[in-house]
């Protein structure tokens, strides 16, 4: 992507889990962190509440048959055809995390497919290994809360879960294993660099007992902080989510990250 171009940012919400408000400081995160201009873009059912600078959209429609109806798996319809009348590549952003530094790079890496390696926001499970097969898929799979995608061009997702949703919803526990096993399938599973997109919980929060030594610090080199598992977004800002095990200490710079003026 040249450095002229528009950036698009998507982003989606639906239902209740999350509000205008929650959109409304992601893009005051993006703003904040992305200088090259860029259009902000919401795919949602309620547009009330949003900031005017935010341009909302229709959720995009999956295309099922009448009777089934697994919302789970709605963020697959970013991958049809004319999305929105949009072309070029979008950064896709969930709306549950925090963006803490420069955008830009993930719009410089070269490539037409970019996803967070699930397993980099994790610690190591060496009980998988007793099923190497399943290990190796599972150590493939990227999680969609960060992703970049010329639109369009990955329709082969959303083609191959119309063929057969229900077999699709059995074979596949969540929609991202679904979304990454089609990607590997057409050579363009590819992942962010480790340490672009970090876990609160894993990579930020002390280990153990050093918890109680140490506040959460961000590692040099995040752009963008998760919150894989649990303790949830939610929580942390809440001021909920420490365990005898893990304290979670002083966030006063991710709380300013989170909602920057």
């Amino acid at each position: 992507m040249t450095v002229d171009a528009q950036a698009l940012i998507l982003t989606i919400k639906w239902g209740t889990l999350y509000s205008a408000a929650d959109v409304n400081r992601l893009h005051r995160q993006v703003r904040r962190h992305l200088a090259r201009p860029h259009r902000f873009i919401c795919f949602t059912d309620d547009m009330h509440g949003l900031d005017p600078e935010i341009e909302a959209m229709p959720l995009p429609e999956l295309g099922l048959a009448k009777g089934h109806a697994d919302l789970r798996w709605r963020k697959l319809g970013l991958f049809q055809r004319g999305l929105g009348g949009l072309t070029g590549q979008a950064l896709f952003l969930d709306l549950d995390l925090v963006v803490v530094d420069d955008l830009s790079p993930f719009f410089d890496l070269p490539g037409n497919f970019y996803i967070i390696r699930d397993d980099d926001l994790f610690r190591a499970k060496p009980l998988r290994r007793v099923n190497p097969a399943r290990d190796r898929f599972l150590h493939s799979v990227g999680n969609s809360s960060v992703f970049r995608f010329e639109i369009g061009q990955h329709a082969y997702i959303l083609d191959a879960y119309l063929a057969d949703p229900s077999a699709a919803t059995a074979r596949y526990e969540i929609s991202q294993q679904f979304q990454s096993a089609q990607l590997a399938a057409h050579g363009n599973l590819h992942y962010w660099p480790k340490g672009w997109c970090v876990s609160f919980k894993n990579d930020c929060v002390p280990r153990h007992l050093s918890s109680y030594l140490r506040d959460p610090a961000l590692p040099q080199g995040a752009k963008i902080v998760l919150f894989a598992g649990a303790p949830k977004m939610e929580d942390v800002f809440a001021g909920r989510g420490h365990k005898w095990y893990r304290r979670i200490g002083n966030i006063d710079w991710l709380r300013r990250a989170w909602d920057p003026a």
